[in-house]
């Protein structure tokens, strides 16, 4: 037992007079300062970077309305003018201006509907390759 509180008395020596001196501890609090210092920098900067990003976008948001602002406005535009009202009043009421024959043409066949599809599916299945295939032509365009 009493071997025990020797060794419990030299730790507490050591402890109070090689480790807890006072250039030790000032030494421990200067590195905690510096990491806490670092670690909040770090945080700030990484929070100024979300918030560059957000402006960004928001910017970018807040042109595109307002081009769709732009786009609206010159559309009302057109539909105040005497040309858009024209094409209305010959789509939708059968008008025509003085002078002018009025044809109806027959609604087309379906063979003439579908005379154009064909030739663009033929051209689709031709040039269907695989993925590998692909990757060989980019690789090497004479394949």
């Amino acid at each position: 037992m009493s071997g025990m509180k020797t060794k419990l008395r030299r730790l507490n020596y050591k402890m109070r007079h090689d480790f807890l001196t006072v250039e030790n501890v000032v030494l421990v609090l200067a590195i905690l300062l510096c990491l806490v210092w670092t670690y909040q920098s770090i945080a700030a900067m990484s929070r100024n970077w979300e918030l560059t990003e957000r402006l960004a976008t928001e910017r970018k948001s807040l042109e595109l309305l307002g081009v769709e602002v732009e786009a609206a406005e010159l559309e009302n535009e057109y539909y105040k003018t005497t040309e858009y009202q024209e094409l209305l009043a010959r789509k939708y009421l059968d008008k025509k201006m003085p002078g002018e024959n009025m044809v109806i043409m027959p609604e087309n066949s379906e063979k003439a509907k579908n005379k154009y599809e064909v030739a663009v599916t033929e051209e689709k299945k031709e040039k269907e390759y695989s993925n590998f295939e692909k990757w060989m032509l980019y690789l090497f365009p004479n394949y």
